[in-house]
């Protein structure tokens, strides 16, 4: 398995998907039948930071992982 490259792209999902919550502020979802109404949706406050924290630690520590994880 790949477990290092999983861990780096899980990494940079996380700082992405935190810097576009930092960049909207909210977002409509749009009925894709054309059916039913539209849904606002708003992150809390603390989502952004969280995201790009949890992300960078991630993409710091995967240079870290033991070999015996990229022989398996």
């Amino acid at each position: 398995m790949m477990w290092k490259s999983f861990f780096l792209a899980a990494g940079i999902f996380a700082c992405v998907v935190g810097l576009e919550l930092l960049i909207i502020d909210s977002a409509v979802l749009l009925p894709v039948d054309g059916r039913g109404g539209s849904r606002l949706v708003m992150a809390p406050d603390w989502a952004p930071w969280t995201l790009i924290s949890a992300g960078a630690v991630t993409i710091l520590n995967f240079c870290t992982l033991p070999i015996k994880l990229l022989k398996d």
